[in-house]
């Protein structure tokens, strides 16, 4: 106890809209008794091998040295043993690790589908990390990454974007999606920050759900021949390691555990979520695969959740070879499966079938615990309706990369798109005017896409996305090749390593300012994925830092044009730009929502999903603690804080300006079970129509563990006309305020909350405290 006083267009929405205000909880599953009789006349085999998950090469025929285009083949005999002999209920990725075309999807996953339901007669699932769209199938629409899509603040694109891929990753023959990515993007080092949605846990848990809802439909139970299962990625704490680098430990008290990571796994549990893939990294000492308490205590007891728990890739092995709390791969496969997985991507070592058929025959790991694993794969197979249709054409698909598909993948990049900068309104710019394209973002959709675009790199891109237009290209369409003049300057090392730049050659850049107004300069990152992203600085390349400040004293104004995975440091240049505009990975379509947003056919309406860093060694989040910026105190010594950043969460121009107006809340006194209803007036005082994420922070005044500075309890995107006003209504459950004390439980303490929207603030009380043990109170 304690005292204190877009909607998108109608021609734009391929599938329909969906309400995604109120998310019941799954209704159990209707398939047990056909799958007890299943299991009571599988062995024991049969009841590993389908815990097992091989890669697809396994089953391929080898390829021919110096054959360049060697087909994608089934070999009949290793598809035979592993789906027959050794009984594998899945399998995974892409043939020799680039995209295919739809027939070679159709030919291939249907063969492998009638080889194992001949040899084995359960039907084997195929998954791929389709994480912003099919991308491991040639054709298929690419969309802004998720950290793209979580700057747009727009659930309705999200779920539109998630429906279309999940339409492209069925018609590629495949029923399984290892995607969302859930991971809170809180440590700008990371090299999988453009996988998540941002820092913030509760949009996170709002995008997340929208994503679920898109992937898999309405049911979570009869997932539709449109639809995928979908696989939350990775379950927990993944994206807080404290080096920054992947796959390395992170150190999380139980508390900031469940108040922060697991938040959006609890929401899209409870949405239906039918699979989870977990940590391949460590935290506190123990890692994921091993943690009984994470994978089983709170996932599947506490969430309840009843469907299937997989590992990333070799992860099981790493906790004998990585990790050293196994002498060998079989005690590996002992404790990882006791802990909670079901099922085990590999992806080549076939001795985990005999290994795990020996702990069971050893008494070291218990029929219940297989049949339990068991029973959630098939429960998984039956709601994706494989039993009854394990096979099916991609030629039913006829709106597989359609123009409207296109369109919402361009439409999506408009509003993630975040103007940041606009000194004297240089931006939008003139059609007359002359501008100098440079850096090395400025002519590759290889820095558009990022990772997992094509192949795994994103670096075989170029050559693989047909669709689209580089930045140079969509600049030349929009201003006319005579207004656009190239010269990069600086260029990636294409035959290195994502970060490898080839000997800059800034004095042609300068030379090149010669003649024109404006200079539009592209930079940032080249494509990297997990942990070969991995970096040693944080600051943007010397190289591009270089032609900037050179580029500047030609006395010019520069917009400088931010292609990054992650924020990368650029304080010592952000003043001499004039403009800057950050794209994210926007996909193969952002380039042409880049040069809209440029000439003004498109308002910029992004906000920043993560606290953009002004230093390398400062680095913070919204929600820090009031000890982290404060004013100098009294007395003999400095004990002042601060915590300075490039831009804040939440950021983002537009070339109109709104005003926020009476906000108001439907009750100011409250208790735990109670929704408090905010409303708040938001007028577009400008000349022309936009668009604006109205964003709802609440602060505790005073709590028993040191509240957050603020929290988003809510968000709205919002389109206005000129002059227009709309009144925005912002729901907000009271049991949203609370926070998980040292006890692990949340609570919802007695006192005062002061709520903050646009420049309008309010107070609203507590009137009790109330103390719950889970999200499922």
């Amino acid at each position: 106890m304690r005292h204190k006083n877009l909607l998108l267009s109608a021609g734009i929405f391929i599938f329909g809209a969906i309400s995604l205000s109120f998310i019941p909880v799954k209704e159990a599953s209707p398939y047990e008794a056909q799958i007890s009789k299943i299991m009571s006349k599988m062995t024991l085999e049969q009841k590993v091998g389908q815990m097992a998950q091989f890669s697809v090469d396994a089953v391929l025929k080898s390829k021919i040295p110096g054959v360049p285009d060697f087909p994608v083949e089934v070999d009949v005999d290793k598809a035979t043993h592993l789906l027959g002999d050794l009984k594998a209920g899945s399998l995974l990725n892409t043939p020799a690790g680039i995209a295919q075309n739809t027939a070679t999807w159709d030919k291939l996953n249907n063969q492998l589908q009638e080889i194992a339901l001949k040899s084995n007669g359960i039907p084997m699932i195929f998954g791929v990390d389709a994480i912003h769209g099919a991308n491991y199938t040639e054709g298929s629409v690419l969309f802004p990454q998720e950290i793209a899509m979580a700057a747009t603040f727009n659930r309705q694109l999200v779920y539109e974007g998630a429906k279309v891929s999940a339409y492209e990753v069925r018609a590629s023959i495949t029923p399984w999606n290892f995607s969302p990515v859930l991971d809170m993007g809180r440590n700008p080092n990371w090299s999988r920050i453009w996988e998540t949605y941002g820092e913030d846990p509760f949009l996170t848990s709002e995008l997340g759900v929208a994503c679920i809802k898109g992937y898999q439909g309405n049911d979570p139970n009869r997932v539709g021949m449109y639809n995928v299962a979908a696989c939350l990625k990775h379950f927990m704490g993944y994206g807080v390691p404290t080096s920054g680098q992947d796959r390395t430990p992170a150190m999380i008290p139980e508390n900031e555990l469940r108040e922060r990571h697991l938040k959006p796994y609890a929401a899209t549990v409870k949405a239906g979520a039918l699979s989870v893939m977990v940590n391949s990294a460590i935290i506190n000492g123990e890692p994921v695969h091993a943690s009984h308490h994470i994978l089983t205590d709170i996932l599947k007891n506490e969430l309840k959740f009843d469907g299937v728990v997989v590992t990333d890739w070799q992860d099981i092995n790493n906790l004998y070879k990585r990790d050293r709390i196994a002498s060998s791969d079989k005690e590996a496969i002992m404790i990882s499966i006791n802990a909670g997985v079901d099922m085990a991507m590999i992806p080549y070592d076939e001795n985990y079938c005999k290994d795990l058929v020996a702990l069971v025959k050893e008494n070291k790991v218990s029929m219940s615990r297989i049949d339990d694993a068991v029973r959630r794969i098939l429960r998984m197979k039956y709601r994706l309706g494989l039993f009854n249709k394990p096979t099916w054409k991609s030629t039913d698909y006829t709106n597989f990369g359609s123009a409207q598909s296109q369109q919402l993948a361009k439409s999506a990049a408009d509003e993630a798109i975040t103007l940041l900068k606009n000194k004297n309104y240089l931006l939008p710019l003139q059609k007359a005017y002359r501008i100098l394209v440079t850096g090395p973002n400025a002519n590759t959709k290889r820095g558009l896409n990022g990772g997992w675009s094509r192949n795994w790199q994103g670096d075989k891109t170029p050559e693989h996305e047909k669709a689209g237009a580089t930045i140079l290209e969509a600049l030349q369409q929009k201003a006319g090749k005579d207004h656009v003049v190239y010269e990069p300057g600086v260029t990636y090392n294409e035959k290195g390593k994502y970060y490898d730049e080839n000997s800059p050659e800034i004095d042609k850049a300068v030379a090149a300012t010669k003649g024109c107004d404006v200079i539009v300069a592209c930079i940032g990152e080249n494509s990297y994925c997990e942990t070969p992203g991995n970096l040693t600085s944080l600051e943007m390349s010397k190289n591009q830092q270089a032609l900037v400040s050179e580029l500047a004293k030609t006395g010019k104004p520069i917009v400088l044009v931010l292609n990054e995975g992650r924020p990368r440091v650029f304080s010592d240049i952000e003043p001499l730009a004039n403009a800057v505009v950050h794209t994210y990975l926007p996909g193969s379509y952002g380039s042409l929502s880049l040069a809209d947003i440029l000439y003004g056919d498109v308002n910029p309406s992004g906000k920043l999903p993560y606290t953009y860093p002004k230093y390398t060694n400062l680095l913070t989040n919204y929600d820090y603690k009031p000890s982290e910026n404060r004013e100098v105190m009294e007395g003999a010594y400095n004990y002042d804080a601060n915590n300075a950043v490039q831009y804040p969460f939440g950021f983002g121009l537009s070339y109109t300006s709104f005003e926020y107006a009476n906000l108001k809340v439907n009750k100011t006194h409250f208790n735990a079970n109670d929704e408090l209803e905010f409303t708040v007036n938001v007028k577009n005082t400008g000349k022309i129509a936009g668009k604006e994420a109205v964003l709802l922070f609440v602060s505790d005044d005073v709590a028993s563990l040191t509240p957050d500075n603020k929290r988003l309890r809510a968000f709205e995107k919002v389109s206005l006309l000129a002059g227009e006003t709309k009144t925005i209504t912002l729901k907000v459950p009271a049991s949203e305020l609370a926070f998980v004390g040292l006890d692990n439980k949340w609570r919802l303490e007695a006192g005062s909350f002061t709520v903050r929207c646009g420049n309008q603030k309010l107070s609203v009380i507590a009137d009790e405290t109330k103390v719950w043990d889970s999200y499922l109170k």
